[in-house]
């Protein structure tokens, strides 16, 4: 892959890091903070991504991509080893139990809407459906967390859901490593094709967009997109369910799925200059 202009590079990171900046500063994270931890991921993903001959990149190699010095590669190496793994998505569970209570036929009435369940002990009861779709998380903790974030409604020990999708508070710690995975999701589709070819098929990637919509059609669009844009995450959300395979299944196994997200601001994009 020819690498483009270094002016190009960089107004490119600049564009990148303007929503990771101000989504950084709402979390109280100062710009030292932001470079200890880039200057870690630089090793990181070096050390991983451009070793030779199917070998980890070397100290040196790592120093030389980065321009970080040696004794500070290996320090940032030896630190990144002792690190325990990152913590997947924790919205998955709460996720789970509402697919599971849209998709699964025991917890379906007859004309296939999610049931009325009782919030004790039971086959028609959130506890069942917990324990067949939470994991380890206790049901009365995913109760507590799905009533507060208004997705189900309890009335007279009866649960009712009103929601398909869990979105956490966006104070809530969960609700920040949610939106990272956002990013991250999205970062690594861009960077997988970047240099995608023959071999290397590219991933979906697909924007509609149009930068002269009347300020008044705000409203419309939204509502366009609530109606529209939740029937298609549902359909994607059934064709992944009918193709999951049992967690315990010898068969490999990856994590696929789609994001769709609203767009809307002012036409600032960086702007870079053709000088060829």
């Amino acid at each position: 892959m020819t690498q483009p202009a270094k002016q190009v590079t960089q107004s490119a990171c600049r564009a990148l890091l303007k929503p990771v900046v101000s989504f950084l500063l709402k979390c109280g994270l100062t710009w030292r903070e932001f470079a200890a931890i880039a200057k870690s991921v630089f090793v990181e993903v070096a050390s991983r991504e451009y070793g030779l001959r199917g070998r980890p990149t070397n100290i040196s190699r790592v120093s030389i991509l980065t321009g970080i010095g040696r004794k500070d590669v290996k320090k940032l190496r030896e630190e990144l080893a002792g690190q325990a793994p990152e913590r997947s998505d924790k919205a998955t569970g709460a996720t789970a139990v509402l697919s599971g209570w849209h998709q699964d036929p025991d917890f379906l009435d007859a004309r296939g809407k999610p049931r009325v369940l009782s919030a004790v002990e039971g086959k028609d009861s959130f506890t069942a459906l917990c324990e067949r779709y939470a994991g380890d998380i206790p049901a009365v903790a995913m109760l507590k967390e799905l009533r507060r974030v208004g997705t189900i409604v309890e009335r007279n020990g009866k649960l009712t859901v009103t929601s398909r999708s869990y979105t956490p508070a966006h104070s809530d710690p969960q609700w920040v490593m949610s939106a990272a995975h956002v990013f991250q999701d999205l970062g690594n589709n861009l960077n997988h094709n970047l240099d995608a070819g023959k071999d290397k098929p590219s991933q979906f990637l697909g924007r509609a967009m149009n930068s002269h919509i009347k300020a008044g059609d705000v409203p419309a669009f939204r509502d366009f997109l609530e109606e529209h844009g939740q029937d298609f995450l549902e359909k994607v959300d059934d064709w992944l369910t009918e193709h999951s395979a049992e967690p315990e299944s010898a068969t490999k196994q990856v994590r696929l799925g789609i994001g769709l997200f609203a767009i809307q601001g002012d036409n600032d994009y960086e702007q870079v200059e053709d000088n060829d």
